[in-house]
């Protein structure tokens, strides 16, 4: 019988021992070598810092005033959770499908490993990953395989990807020891990408289920964790058989280690996926104009912010929190209202040049040209121009092709060239409306347009328009304040003649919107309530242009305006944004508010960056403001004021408000200002071109074009009990104020109407 020598066995055992030990030492400088990134051939580690806070890019989020999320700036879609926050069906899921042994290992699970290499040895694919939570997290959280941690043996396809995988294992080790299992989770959970530019369990559960993830079910959850292991082959919009098929192996997994039962399989097997996908894009959620008008205020302000703080903080990445002064039940509203108006205005515009182009001169005649202009000047055609020269331009642009337009009756897909739709979006009339908190100079909502995804450009801050009669209060304010007039005083309804040596070239009368003259003696409320433009042109003779231009810029217009004659009946292009603000002084006691948009901004932690407070400064005085008032109430109180109309939307009863419509020339701006004690709102109405309009003043007039949507929205907000502190109500008037004069008379003298219709206002010829 054979026997082995007791020396050879001794020797035997000593190799190995001296192998292993040889082996231990080769992996622990191989260890330390990656560490120290030696001889720069492994690529660098995360630093010390980078390891004690672990950071992962978060989109920066808008909050209303009432705490609701009106949309985010982000490269990636991701918003942080808390692990409390998380369906426990989503994280037996995971545990189940990703790593089973989670709470038991220490970063690295050796049985994982093992099961991979023995894979490998013989072959089968389907022995899984060894990756275990806590080393997907190092590799999401700091990105080790990225050119930043590359070094010269990086180049290397296999190499590249054993020197990765080390530099996690030991990133594993290092945040098992930093953090506890819940936090560890709480990262991952935080950092995995769930395709659909979606990171992070929130957004996903928001996105693919419009639900909190909270309220994840079994088999939202399993769902969810199978796009985990490839986000594009399991996409179930595109691949959605995949998605089921993975999603029942998901739950299969939950049943083998016991976190389901198994005679419910069968029946979460068999349910569909449930989508609802809701898609969170820069073009969706509430207030976009907003939030795009905020985009490059925000962006100026986290520079200055870093250059004074030594920070370096990144709206898109830093995960920062501005809470604004948008109400989001009164952006609901205020959206509702003008898509409800603004449909069906275009109707009436469609029916109104049904078979004709509405582009016209003043004599009603087609522009010709227009759209070839159109097209010269769109950033479409420059860049085309720009490739392949002018020719070929054009034929791109004449050359239909299948498209998505917007429409009344939803997203259509279409076919037409771009000339076509050039053509197609000439012809929608546009919007913009504003309102805001006169007391504290609050923006409470704000809608820029119609439809952001496909007409991006802001009517409310970025565009301009002739503002034609809702530029008269600050006429009126002018010869009050400098004691021309009183608010008791009349003026007579007839022609006024500027000559050229007052700054009208070449003589100027202005007319009436009826284009006659009464004759009649008016008080300033009827004439202002009415719009007359014989008697905001008397006052501008009194005070002349450059006092008006004083206190239009006092009260907070910015935009440049012409110290001319014809500046009474609103020449001078303004925002709406500008003008919302300038009538806060009449509802403010006489204090300018600027517009305020932003209440504080705080770091992804919860840390005050900064916070933001009114301005408000005393332009005109409290009696003065409220003599204002008075006045403009007249065009919702008094017979034939142009704002009467809104007794129909119910807000008048049991409530004071202050208006003013204003139609410029041939219709082509149509505008409501309208105030209450505690909100105030602009809106504008027009085409994106002046020379696109109605043609006639029942149609086009500001009472018809724009008031109902002011009308709308604050039926809607009086509706609201938790709007409680907009209720109707009286302005405050100032104490000890004494100016009375008496309740507007009925007789033939103070019922000035004019004899085409009772509605009609001042337009600017």
């Amino acid at each position: 019988m054979f026997e082995l020598q007791p020396g050879k066995y001794r020797r035997s055992i000593l190799r190995l021992w001296r192998f292993a030990g040889i082996g231990l030492g080769l992996i622990i400088l191989y260890l330390i070598a990656v560490s120290y990134n030696f001889l720069w051939l492994f690529g660098g580690m995360p630093d010390l810092k980078t390891l004690e806070n672990p950071k992962s890019e978060l989109a920066s989020e808008l909050i209303s005033e009432d705490g609701k999320s009106l949309g985010k700036y982000f490269f990636e879609n991701r918003t942080p959770i808390d692990i409390g926050q998380v369906s426990p069906n989503l994280i037996e899921a995971l545990v189940a499908t990703e790593d089973a042994r989670f709470v038991n290992h220490s970063g690295i699970d050796a049985r994982s490993l093992l099961r991979v290499v023995k894979g490998l040895i013989s072959a089968n694919s389907s022995s899984g990953g060894g990756s275990t939570l806590t080393q997907q997290v190092a590799k999401n959280l700091f990105n080790t395989r990225s050119e930043e941690y590359e070094g010269l043996l990086g180049k290397i396809p296999l190499v590249r990807i054993v020197i990765a995988k080390t530099k996690e294992w030991m990133l594993a080790v290092i945040l098992e020891r930093k953090y506890t299992k819940q936090e560890i989770m709480q990262m991952y959970l935080n950092t995995v990408s769930f395709g659909n530019n979606t990171y992070g369990i929130k957004v996903a559960a928001k996105t693919y289920f419009n639900r909190e993830a909270s309220d994840l079910t079994v088999n939202e959850a399993a769902l969810l964790v199978g796009m985990l292991q490839n986000p594009t082959l399991y996409n179930p919009l595109r691949f959605p058989t995949n998605a089921l098929n993975r999603r029942n192996t998901v739950l299969a997994q939950m049943v083998k280690y016991e976190y389901l039962p198994e005679d419910k399989f069968e029946d979460y097997k068999s349910k569909p996926l449930g989508l609802n996908f809701t898609v969170d894009s820069h073009n969706t959620g509430l207030a976009p104009y907003f939030r795009e008008s905020m985009r490059g205020y925000l962006k100026s302000w986290v520079k200055l912010y870093n250059e004074e703080h030594g920070r370096n903080f990144d709206l898109y990445t830093s995960g920062l929190r501005i809470y604004t002064t948008i109400d989001s039940r009164m952006q609901q509203y205020q959206e509702e209202a003008v898509t409800q108006h603004m449909k069906e205005q275009q109707r009436l515009f469609d029916e109104h040049w049904k078979g004709r182009n509405p582009w016209v001169f003043d004599n009603g005649k087609e522009m010709p040209g227009f759209i070839d202009r159109a097209v010269r000047s769109s950033a479409h055609f420059i860049a085309l121009k720009n490739e392949v020269g002018e020719e070929e331009a054009w034929k791109v642009m004449r050359r239909p092709y299948q498209m998505k337009v917007f429409s009344w009756d939803g997203e259509k897909t279409v076919t037409m060239s771009p000339i076509d739709s050039i053509k197609y979006y000439k012809r929608l009339l546009r919007i913009g409306m504003m309102s805001m908190d006169p007391r504290n100079g609050r923006v409470k909502a704000w809608v820029g347009g119609i439809n952001f995804k496909y007409l991006k450009y802001d009517h409310v801050k970025q565009g301009k328009r002739q503002p034609g009669s809702t530029f008269k209060p600050f006429v009126y304010l002018s010869a009050l304040d400098k004691n021309f007039l009183t608010p008791c005083d009349h003026l007579t309804d007839a022609p006024v003649y500027f000559g050229p040596e007052e700054g009208a070239y070449g003589g100027w009368t202005p007319k009436n919107s009826n284009n006659k003259y009464s004759y009649q003696s008016l008080s300033l409320r009827q004439a202002l309530g009415k719009s007359v433009n014989t008697i905001s042109a008397q006052i501008m003779k009194m005070v002349k242009p450059k006092a008006v231009v004083e206190y239009a810029h006092k009260l907070g217009i910015t935009t440049p305006l012409k110290e001319v004659p014809s500046l009474c009946l609103g020449i001078s292009e303004v925002s709406v944004y500008d003008m919302v603000g300038a009538y806060c002084s009449f509802a403010n006691g006489g204090h300018r508010a600027e517009p305020m948009t932003i209440l504080k901004i705080e770091d992804r932690d919860g840390n005050l960056l900064q916070e933001f407070y009114p301005k408000q400064n005393q332009e005109i005085s409290a009696n003065m403001a409220y003599d204002m008032l008075y006045l403009m109430r007249g065009a919702v109180e008094d017979p034939g004021g142009t704002a009467g109309r809104l007794r129909q939307y119910g807000v008048t009863e049991g409530n004071e408000i202050a208006a003013k419509t204003g139609t410029t020339s041939n219709y082509s701006d149509g505008w409501f200002m309208g105030m209450t004690q505690n909100l105030v709102s602009g809106v504008w109405v027009g085409g994106e071109d002046r020379s696109i309009h109605f043609r006639t003043m029942a149609l086009g007039q500001g009472g018809r074009i724009a008031m109902p949507a002011w009308g709308l929205f604050m039926q809607k907000v009086y509706n609201d009990p938790t709007l409680q502190q907009y209720r109707k109500g009286p302005f405050n008037k100032p104490e000890n104020y004494i100016r009375d004069c008496g309740k507007v008379q009925s007789d033939s003298t103070d019922t000035y109407i004019p004899p085409s219709r009772s509605d009609d206002e001042g337009v600017l010829f």
